[in-house]
């Protein structure tokens, strides 16, 4: 019977799909459509998982540590396109609440065509900062950091058309297209990373050849699904002429993400840096426990994309109560997920870093690291949720301030002030303790807020 439901829920018509989120039971809709929305993240995390163990088997530690920075930084390159996914969750959930179908996929054409031309302005940027940060590094880590990051500008506006198709399927309530695509991924990376990293040894050109094959493939597969496949979605792709209205909302909303995103991760790169001070195997021991803890860290906060979705779709057609009553089964689903994954993942810390690396130093650094990250999942999870409830409304300044101070005005100064006495310990105990702090902070914040969307009259203005 139950898997009956999730098959006609599966292969539900648009306007019966919208019917479950307003109408339906909040904890089966947040289940049914945050389960595929799960185990993408899971998928995804072990992608991130496999690339590590490829190249801490495969490379030295230098290569390993540089790849490991590398990533804080494609991190904030990338993190605009998460910006402008956020930015777009919230338009489209609140048009396709309204049975606004035209619209929303008017939307979706102008938001894909713009963000991918965003992409390929930025995308040169990364081998300028390559150049510059391969003058400041330690010299075992400059040649694979520079050689890493330079070529990887080939990849980015393959990430950002992944981004923002998970957030086109993710708004009307079809999270279960973007599972299948990062299912695709993970089998695609295992494929190059096998020909590139295990049996050429290519190192940090392999890594890069891994992931542009994986993606420029998934890009393929992304277009056909998107404007060629006959489908009730199917966009477009005449529909490019620049709408004022839509990239006016678009960015309205979308710069405040962008920004929160952004500078969320180069605050994460400036404590990268401060970890590389401790030389390469310490870099190379945090990047481990980053990501085994990426996992850790996806899961709980996953829900939150459901959220965004399910509480847009809602605000929509003006209905509070159900949004309210969205915002709170999410944060008891992310608190049992977050227990679970600390019941699993403390205890056994050091077997999963022995399947990057045996060496002690390297155990005894990363799992001191994954002692302390692992409890900050808990108000990780609860802080993402809120944040998703301010994205639905419209509100994405809020998201910037909180994520500012998270990372800058509590992270960041906590460690500036602890590293003389703590060490790298005060990079550990810094994630910990803004965690908890930020949490607390903007779920008050959203206690005292009025949920209603302030982008209602910008949406009216649209031309389907």
């Amino acid at each position: 019977m139950f898997f009956a439901r999730i098959f006609r829920n599966i292969t539900a018509k648009t306007a019966d799909r919208r019917a479950l989120i307003q109408q339906g039971g909040v904890v089966q809709a947040l289940l049914f459509l945050s389960s595929p929305t799960i185990l993408m993240t899971v998928v995804s995390s072990m992608i991130i998982l496999s690339d590590g163990l490829f190249l801490n088997n495969t490379s030295s530690t230098a290569v390993a540590g540089a790849i490991g920075y590398a990533a804080a930084i494609i991190n904030t390159i990338n993190a605009l396109s998460q910006g402008l996914a956020i930015a777009a969750r919230g338009m489209i959930g609140q048009l396709y609440g309204q049975g606004e179908y035209a619209k929303v996929k008017h939307v979706q054409a102008q938001v894909m065509a713009y963000s991918f031309l965003l992409s390929c302005i930025l995308a040169p940027l990364l081998a300028v900062i390559a150049y510059i940060l391969s003058k400041t590094v330690n010299a075992e880590v400059a040649g694979p950091l520079f050689n890493y990051l330079s070529l990887y500008s080939f990849v980015i506006p393959f990430l950002f058309m992944a981004a923002i198709y998970n957030a086109l399927k993710d708004s009307i309530g079809r999270p279960e297209a973007t599972f299948v695509r990062m299912i695709f991924l993970f089998i695609l990376k295992l494929i190059f990373n096998g020909l590139f990293l295990y049996y050429f040894r290519w190192n940090e050109f392999g890594a890069v050849l891994s992931s542009f094959c994986s993606y420029f493939v998934l890009g393929v597969w992304m277009y056909y699904d998107l404007y060629v496949a006959v489908t009730p979605e199917r966009l477009d792709i005449k529909d490019i002429k620049p709408d004022k209205n839509v990239l006016y909302s678009l960015f309205k909303i979308g710069i405040p993400s962008m920004l929160n995103q952004a500078l969320v991760n180069f605050g994460l790169f400036l404590i990268t840096m401060e970890v590389e001070h401790f030389g390469p195997v310490t870099l190379n021991a945090q990047a481990i426990a980053s990501n085994i803890n990426s996992l850790c860290f996806s899961l709980p906060a996953s829900i939150a994309t459901t959220v965004t979705t399910m509480t847009a779709i809602n605000i929509g057609v003006d209905n509070q109560k159900r949004a309210k009553e969205i915002y709170v089964k999410a944060c008891f689903i992310s608190l049992i997920i977050a227990a679970v994954l600390c019941g699993i993942f403390i205890p056994n810390n050091l077997f999963f870093i022995r399947l990057f690396r045996n060496e002690p130093d390297i155990l005894q650094i990363a799992g001191h690291a994954l002692d302390i990250y692992t409890w900050s999942i808990i108000p990780f999870g609860l802080f993402c949720v809120a944040q998703a409830v301010f994205v639905a409304l419209g509100r994405t300044k809020i998201p910037l301030v909180a994520g500012f101070l998270r990372i800058w005005l509590i992270r960041y100064i906590f460690i500036r002030i602890f590293i003389a006495q703590m060490g790298v310990d005060a990079i550990f105990w810094g994630n910990l303790v803004s965690n908890y702090i930020a949490a607390a902070l903007i779920m008050i914040w959203l206690y005292f807020t009025p949920w209603k969307s302030i982008i209602g009259q910008d949406l009216e203005r649209i031309k389907g």
